[in-house]
């Protein structure tokens, strides 16, 4: 009695999960075909602060990476008698 029980739920379960009807499939079709909508504007959260730092720090990164990549082509002209 148990097992019929615990395999009617388990089937009800899985029926849950099915795929999509073919009016849910018309619908995403349509949906896809039309043009993106624009991303919704970003809600503030308890995070904006340190993401922000990580942007900013992101960003010296890229700076500080080309200054890095200039001295080495300076130091490169200079090992070489171009400087």
């Amino acid at each position: 009695m148990n097992r019929t029980i615990l395999l009617a739920g388990a089937l009800l379960a899985l029926a849950a999960c099915g795929g999509k009807h073919d009016a849910d499939a018309a619908k995403a079709d349509a949906t896809r075909a039309d043009a993106p909508a624009p991303p919704a504007p970003r809600q503030k959260t308890v995070f904006d602060d340190q993401l922000k730092a990580i942007d900013k720090a992101k960003g010296v990164e890229q700076q500080l990476q080309q200054e890095k990549e200039k001295h080495d082509r300076d130091i490169e002209a200079q090992e070489n008698g171009d400087g």
